[in-house]
Formats: C-alpha cells, sequence, structure tokens
C-alpha cells in the first residue's frame, strides 16, 4: 500500500518543507520534526525572526504575527523613546512656570497695598504664598517625573528584550502550522517573500515612528493629533438630517399614525385584559396556563412570581409592563421568524437584509429614540416601536441560522418522498429547526426586557419609569424592587414558553 502525508517518511517531509519554506531547507525540516515530534513544548529557536522582531512575519507570509508583536513592541518602544528623549516633567514645569509668574504679580500688588494701607493687602500676600507652595509642590513633581526616565527606559529595555526573545522562541511553532495548512492546501502562499517583507517595512515605518512621535513630544504638530477636518460641515449636514426628519414626519402623517394605532389597539386589548381584570382572576388564568403549557413546577415558579408582584404593592405597573413586553415581543416574533425563514431559503435575501440588522442592533438605543419620537411621537407605542427594533433582529438570525442548519440530504429525502414545498417547510424544516427557533424567541424577550427602562424616557411607563424614578432620586431599594420585578415578568414569560417547547418536543419524541 502506497505510504502517503507524513507516513512516507523523512524524505517526503524534507522534500515538502524545502518546497514551501523556500530558503533554509535544513533549519526548517529540523525544527519542523522537532516540533512534530515533541509531546510537551517544543523548545525550537528562530535567530532570524528574535533579531528581524515583526517584520519577519510578513517575509514568511504570517501577517497575523506581525500585528500582534508591532502593537505590544510599540508599546515597549513608546517607553524607551519616553526615557530617552521624551520631557516628562515639561507639563509640571510649565505649571510651575505659570504659578510662579502668577505668585510674583500678588505678591508685589499685596505689597503695594500694604504700603498703602488697604484692608485687602494681608490677603493678596497670603494668597501669593499660597501659590508660591503649588509652585514648590509643581517644581517637584517635574523633578520626580525627569528622575524616572531612567526608569523608564529600563522597563522599556527589558520588555522589549523578553518580547524578542519570545518572537525568537515562538516564530517556529507559527510557521509550522502554516506549514500544515499549505499541506492540506496549497493555495496558501509559501516561501521566502521579498515583495511582503518590504510592504511589511513599509507599514512598520508608517506605525511605529508616528507613534513614538506623538508619545514623546511634548507638544507635537497638531496636524498628528487631530484630523484636518473642516468645523462648518457638521451645522448644516445636522440641519439637513433635521429637514429630512421634518419633511417624513408631514408627508407620512397617515402612515405612522396608522402604526401608532395598530400598536395602541394591542395595547389596549392586553392592558384591559391584565390590568383592568380583577387581579385574583388574571393570578388564576396565568398560572393555570403555565401549569397546562409548562408543568407544575413552572406554575409554582409563576406563582411565586405574581406574588412578588403583588405583595409589594407592583401588580398594576407590572401587568401594564407586560403588557408593553407582551406587545412587543408579539409583534418581533409575528414578523420576525417568517422574515427568518426567508432569509434562510434566501441567500440574496439575507445578503440584503444583513446590514439592516447589523445597523439595528448596533446602533445605540437613545439614537434610534430620536426618529422614533420625530415620527411616533411620545408615550407608549412609540415604545414598543423603539423595543421592536431592538429585539427583533435575534430571532430572525437566529431563525435564519436555523433554517440553513436543516441537512441538504434530509430535504431531498423529503422531496423524494413526495414532500410538496409547503409540506417539506412544515412537517421537515422548521421542526429541525425549531431548537434555534426557541432560541431566538429566548434572546427576544430578554432583548425587549431590557429596552424597558429605555422606552420610560419616551413616556412608555410601567416598572420601566420606577426604574428610572430611582436613578434620578438615587433610590437604591426602589430601584433594585423594580428591577427584580421586571426580571420575574419577563421570567415567567420566557419559563412558559420555553416549557411549553420541550414538553411538545419531548411528548413527540
Amino acid at each position: 500500500m502506497a505510504e502517503t502525508g507524513f507516513d512516507a517518511g523523512p524524505k517526503l517531509l524534507e522534500s515538502s518543507v524545502g518546497e514551501f519554506v523556500g530558503e533554509s531547507n535544513a533549519y526548517y525540516e529540523r525544527e519542523f520534526s522537532k516540533i512534530q515530534s515533541a509531546t510537551k513544548f517544543p523548545w525550537t529557536w528562530n535567530t532570524m525572526a528574535a533579531v528581524a522582531g515583526p517584520l519577519w512575519g510578513p517575509a514568511r507570509g504570517l501577517w497575523g504575527y506581525f500585528w500582534a508583536f508591532v502593537v505590544v513592541e510599540m508599546i515597549a518602544l513608546v517607553q524607551i523613546g519616553r526615557g530617552l528623549w521624551g520631557d516628562l516633567g515639561a507639563e509640571q514645569s510649565a505649571r510651575a512656570e505659570k504659578l510662579t509668574a502668577r505668585y510674583e504679580q500678588l505678591y508685589q500688588r499685596g505689597q503695594a497695598a500694604l504700603e498703602a494701607g488697604e484692608a485687602d493687602a494681608q490677603g493678596l500676600i497670603t494668597t501669593a504664598g499660597n501659590l508660591k507652595r503649588a509652585a514648590e509642590r509643581a517644581a517637584e513633581q517635574a523633578e520626580l517625573a525627569a528622575a524616572g526616565a531612567t526608569k523608564l527606559l529600563i522597563i522599556g529595555l527589558a520588555v522589549f528584550v523578553v518580547l524578542r526573545v519570545v518572537q525568537g522562541f515562538y516564530a517556529n511553532l507559527m510557521y509550522e502550522k502554516r506549514y500544515l495548512a499549505w499541506r492540506a492546501d496549497p493555495l496558501v502562499a509559501s516561501g521566502l517573500n521579498w515583495t511582503t517583507a518590504a510592504f511589511g517595512a513599509v507599514l512598520w515605518l508608517a506605525i511605529v515612528p508616528l507613534t513614538l512621535y506623538r508619545f514623546t513630544v511634548s507638544k507635537p504638530y497638531e496636524l498628528i493629533t487631530k484630523f484636518p477636518m473642516d468645523k462648518e460641515i457638521f451645522t448644516p449636514v445636522a440641519n439637513w438630517m433635521e429637514g429630512g426628519f421634518d419633511w417624513l414626519a408631514i408627508n407620512g402623517a397617515g402612515v405612522f399614525d396608522g402604526v401608532t394605532g395598530s400598536i395602541r389597539a394591542i395595547l389596549d386589548a392586553l392592558e384591559v385584559a391584565l390590568v383592568q381584570t380583577p387581579w385574583p382572576v388574571v393570578m388564576l388564568v396565568i398560572v393555570v396556563t403555565a401549569w397546562r403549557l409548562a408543568g407544575p413546577r413552572i406554575a409554582v415558579f409563576t406563582a411565586a412570581s405574581l406574588a412578588y408582584l403583588a405583595f409589594l404593592g407592583l401588580w398594576e405597573v407590572s401587568m401594564a409592563t407586560v403588557a408593553l413586553l407582551g406587545a412587543a415581543a408579539f409583534l418581533c416574533l409575528l414578523f420576525g421568524i417568517p422574515l427568518g425563514i426567508w432569509f434562510g431559503k434566501s441567500e440574496r435575501a439575507y445578503a440584503v437584509a444583513l446590514p439592516v440588522l447589523d445597523f439595528m442592533q448596533t446602533m445605540p438605543a437613545f439614537v434610534y429614540l430620536i426618529p422614533i419620537i420625530a415620527f411616533f411621537g411620545t408615550g407608549k407605542p412609540p415604545g414598543v416601536l423603539a423595543t421592536i427594533v431592538f429585539g427583533m433582529p435575534p430571532v430572525i438570525r437566529l431563525t435564519a441560522l436555523g433554517m440553513r442548519g436543516v441537512p441538504e440530504g434530509t430535504k431531498e429525502a423529503a422531496l423524494a418522498f413526495g414532500c410538496t414545498k409547503g409540506m417539506l417547510l412544515r412537517d421537515v424544516e422548521i421542526p429541525l429547526a425549531m431548537p434555534s427557533i426557541m432560541t431566538g424567541v429566548n434572546q427576544t424577550i430578554l432583548m425587549c426586557l431590557s429596552m424597558v427602562v429605555i422606552a420610560s424616557l419616551i413616556g412608555a411607563g410601567g416598572l420601566g419609569r420606577n426604574v428610572l424614578e430611582a436613578l434620578q432620586y438615587a433610590a437604591k431599594g426602589q430601584g433594585m424592587l423594580a428591577g427584580l420585578a421586571i426580571l420575574f415578568c419577563a421570567m415567567v414569560i420566557d419559563r412558559v414558553i420555553q416549557g411549553h417547547y420541550k414538553r411538545s418536543a419531548g411528548g413527540q419524541a
């Protein structure tokens, strides 16, 4: 039987290593063999990597090695530069000079006032004495800072030497991993490339000298520290965007009012059911529903959580919060799961939607409250909309991920047995993607929960307002009790939904 890979013996290893490294074949053959045969840490040393430092990486195609050690070495070089020519006490010296000049002015004024017999003469002399002592302290601090230059130099040199030693020991380990990658994929760059080495040197010259200049010169050129920008650009752009918001708010008022009305109808229905209905009825229905859907353990937890809300006098605001959270979560799932299914089945649609989802998740919540207030005003419906923007992306992403994770072989087998596309989606793809979908549901509920307090800033009310008031008046106890109430509301909703899914999955299994 023909031998392959490393089983082919030393000759095949030598020939492949030689083909990969291009130069210094014997050295790398010996070091790679040492690394591959080692049972513990292989003590291998690369003198060229220790001497050239990060520049050795680009020459061998190891750009990760280059960036990692350039950043760390730059810290050591900055300390060396500050120790050699950095004016460490410049700031304190300048302060001492200003204080001394001010002291002399006040002292002269005080002496003149004393000779003239003015009432404030002694006060001026006392203030001048205080300034003199402050100037002396600043001068002492400047001397201490200047004396620390030698210490910084020694520390920087020690760190630099240690880093070069680490690179000497680490380089062959990284290069051997690249060699294994090249064995698996011949398209991986190999050999000694002087072009990439020169490019790495250009990058080093563009990064390190400027950084050293910035951190070692007391007053660097403003062009280095501040981007050259016309300060008159910001205001016109901001005014243009504000005009755009106003135009959309006026011309799209019908659409925005319709959205607000629809959300208000859902909220009103939930508040009638949860807030205006007698509390024993609501509590009994919720506990029985939890029992039927998720089992007795979740029902006990639900009863304990509701008792916490009731006994602390938070029942009405908690139910208002559940209505807000429930409306937002319901709308997130109503639109998010179908969108996730679509994106999971269409690469083109998902590619278009991905930047939008990234925007929805990464834009700070306080920022997108601005257009929501501009278009929808304040109150509970805009609070629900803000929560939807923040809470919908997880269920869309995880539903799409679950749909993409369904094995192609399973779908092909189902189609071969006569499944239509609808049956394939309903009976094969969605059940197999359900664990990922339920994780998305969980994350969406938690995201909606995290927006309760922020939505209270625009008049959403509920427990979020209690937390907001606690922050404003430093009412620590009130804030913690309201925060725990929000937590229990979200946990009850999540445990019931997840428990129902687990019981259903277990019964089907």
